[in-house]
């Protein structure tokens, strides 16, 4: 029962943290009158956050690993809060975006002490039905923030909904200076940095499938996230808020995969779940193909089946990688944390590219291209993997 307590409060911080990545979009066009500033510079203040996000996965891995997570979660914590509350008295762009690049040092901390802490606490069933849990409730952010940022907006400007946000997080602090235990460092030879942790993750056969994976699920769903709106706009004339709420759609059928992915880990394995969930990725961006163009209600439909097997698909990686990576846990998932970021921010450039010269057929068609190659390549490394702990154990 304390570690399910742990559990919630683990992901509720991951979750307020997340907020920071797209409470405020809604409020953009109001930012840059309020400041004075160009559309570009405002956007910018979403990338310095995210690059921060996910640079710093690399440095705090390693530094979880040998100083502790608390040690690294507490003071992420409180930089978080500050520069929140400087987002949200800042009068200049410059100003905004300074404080935004150390809001994004400071949140780095969190989603990757919140997982390994999940990887120490629970083991074999427990810990994918923990990981599903708690991607599921981090899933909840990026489905609600908009929402809660455009109401709290309406009423207290930017400034309020980055009060918002600091007030939040300051509870979340507490929860973590008096709920949350220290898990570890596990247990370490040296205190120095492993540079060859780096090179043993990306080797290594879990550690290499996970990686491309977390790479290319991310792409496919941020890829739907940010060209749905436009297929749907020159295809079926919707308005701004019927899009809302396809894109709800997605988020919806994924927090639900989520939720369920714990159970059909338990049954198959986390290994088989990756590689069964993530081939019916591939059906549902083909359909999608199909559907396109076809009929609005196939196409939504559709866009939930490829929302319901990225969401069970996506909590089976951290759980590959907590299992195999004990002593190395946390810098193995901010590697993975990395790489997967970088999928978010390959899909709009990629995307872009494609879908100018070959519209949707082109776009979704080269994405569930790489959705086969990484199934591919992770049935093999997987399934080799597999076959030499049957043979080590006498079975065949």
């Amino acid at each position: 029962m304390k570690n399910r307590k742990i559990l919630y409060a683990l992901g509720f911080c991951a979750a307020i943290v997340s907020f920071a990545q797209n409470l405020y979009v809604p409020l953009m066009p109001e930012i840059q009158k309020e400041l004075h500033t160009s559309l570009y510079m405002v956007n910018l203040s979403i990338t310095l956050f995210t690059i921060a996000l996910a640079v710093l996965q690399i440095v705090y891995g390693p530094l979880i690993d040998r100083i502790g997570r608390k040690k690294i979660l507490l003071p992420g914590m409180i930089l978080y809060v500050l520069a929140t509350i400087g987002c949200s008295f800042s009068f200049s762009i410059e100003m905004l975006l300074g404080f935004r690049l150390l809001q994004g040092i400071g949140a780095a901390a969190v989603p990757l002490v919140a997982a390994t802490m999940i990887g120490d606490l629970f083991d074999g069933k427990e810990r994918a039905e923990s990981m599903a849990t708690y991607q599921m409730i981090l899933g909840i952010a990026p489905a609600i923030g908009p929402l809660i940022g455009g109401a709290i907006g309406s009423v207290a400007g930017y400034s309020g909904a980055f009060g918002f946000l600091a007030v939040t997080a300051f509870l979340m602090l507490l929860v973590v200076i008096f709920v949350l235990p220290e898990t570890g460092p596990v247990s370490v030879h040296s205190k120095r940095l492993d540079l060859g942790s780096f090179a043993r993750i990306f080797k290594n056969r879990t550690g290499s499938s996970v990686l491309l994976t977390g790479f290319v699920l991310y792409d496919v769903f941020y890829t739907l996230i940010v060209f749905l709106p436009i297929i749907l706009k020159d295809g079926y004339r919707l308005s701004v808020a019927q899009i809302g709420l396809a894109s709800m759609l997605l988020m919806a059928f994924s927090l639900i995969g989520s939720k369920l992915s714990g159970t059909l880990q338990a049954k198959i394995g986390s290994a088989k779940s990756l590689i069964l969930t993530f081939s019916c990725v591939i059906i549902g961006l083909i359909l999608f193909i199909i559907t396109a163009k076809m009929s609005l209600i196939a196409l939504l439909i559709t866009l939930g089946f490829i929302g319901f097997f990225c969401g069970l698909t996506m909590s089976a990686l951290p759980t590959l990688l907590s299992a195999e990576f004990v002593k190395e846990r946390a810098t193995a998932i901010g590697v993975y944390n990395f790489v997967r970021y970088l999928g978010m921010a390959a899909a709009p450039m990629l995307g872009s590219l494609l879908y100018f010269y070959g519209g949707v057929t082109l776009l979704i068609g080269i994405t569930a291209l790489l959705v086969g190659v990484a199934v591919v390549f992770s049935s093999v490394q997987l399934g080799l993997m597999l076959k030499k702990r049957d043979r080590a154990k006498g079975t065949f």
